[in-house]
């Protein structure tokens, strides 16, 4: 993967994109989770790697998109946009780990036209009946709550409690190392309270699929998960002996579920 920089009125974005760009090819965007980064989809990366076009990036204010003034949604999507448009991608199929599926939301509430495909990785649905007044006071916690944790302590609760394998732990320990503690509670906490502010009822037109780690036990991601299936009828795929990085600690697994997505679009769409 090549990296390339964008600059922002708030900071430098920093993505990667493939090698070897085909115009014919469909196009990947991978959308890292919360205090993660880009790394989190190496397993995916390396496989679909010469099969599609691949974007990955450093989300603002994460990883080495740091540091970064004003992080919100919109900004986002707004910089999601003109890579997209940087590098002539009209649509692509866009995959989102947990934040990266609000990200992923987010944007197609702007631009549904720019989205061929969406597969959600153990995030949650935008929608305003999903959430009671329970769970979103509990989300508004989350900063102060995480504030009130050591910082070693932190990193390593978070890095156990999203992940079931050595691998996804490993790589989770080593995402969170760049952070300091204020900032590390800091972003934690506008990543939730910025979901709460950005979520809305919507309808997803394009093709759609859901896969939740089965240990995956980060608040209530595997309850909504499966009322957004029950609800709208999208397929949910339980990956086994995976928890909430489902996709670090069975790649595999994932891939061989993105796989057949990403063979039903072209077969499909076209």
């Amino acid at each position: 993967m090549k990296e390339k920089t964008m600059d922002t009125a708030n900071g430098v974005v920093h993505y990667w994109i493939s090698e070897k760009w085909d115009a014919a090819r469909e196009t990947m965007v991978f959308l890292h989770g919360i205090t993660a980064d880009h790394t989190m989809f190496e397993g995916q990366i390396a496989y679909f790697s010469g099969i599609y076009n691949l974007i990955a990036w450093d989300a603002p204010a994460h990883g080495k998109s740091r540091p970064y003034l004003r992080f919100s949604y919109g900004d986002a999507v707004e910089c999601l946009k003109t890579i997209l448009i940087s590098h002539q991608v009209d649509a692509a199929v866009f995959v989102g780990q947990s934040f990266g599926g609000f990200v992923a939301q987010s944007f197609l509430l702007r631009y549904p036209q720019m989205v061929k495909g969406f597969i959600g990785i153990d995030t949650t649905p935008y929608g305003t009946a999903y959430y009671s007044k329970s769970d979103i006071w509990w989300l508004r916690q989350v900063e102060w709550m995480a504030r009130s944790i050591p910082r070693t302590l932190l990193k390593k609760s978070l890095a156990r409690n999203s992940t079931a394998s050595p691998q996804g732990y490993h790589n989770m320990l080593s995402m969170l190392e760049p952070y300091g503690k204020e900032e590390l509670c800091r972003l934690l906490g506008i990543g939730y309270a910025g979901f709460l502010q950005e979520n809305q009822d919507m309808t997803i037109s394009c093709p759609v699929l859901l896969l939740l780690g089965e240990k995956d036990n980060v608040g209530k991601v595997k309850q909504y998960n499966w009322a957004w299936a029950r609800d709208t009828g999208y397929p949910l795929i339980v990956i086994k002996h995976a928890a909430h990085n489902s996709n670090v600690d069975q790649p595999e697994a994932v891939n061989r579920e993105i796989t057949q997505f990403m063979q039903a679009i072209q077969r499909d769409y076209g």
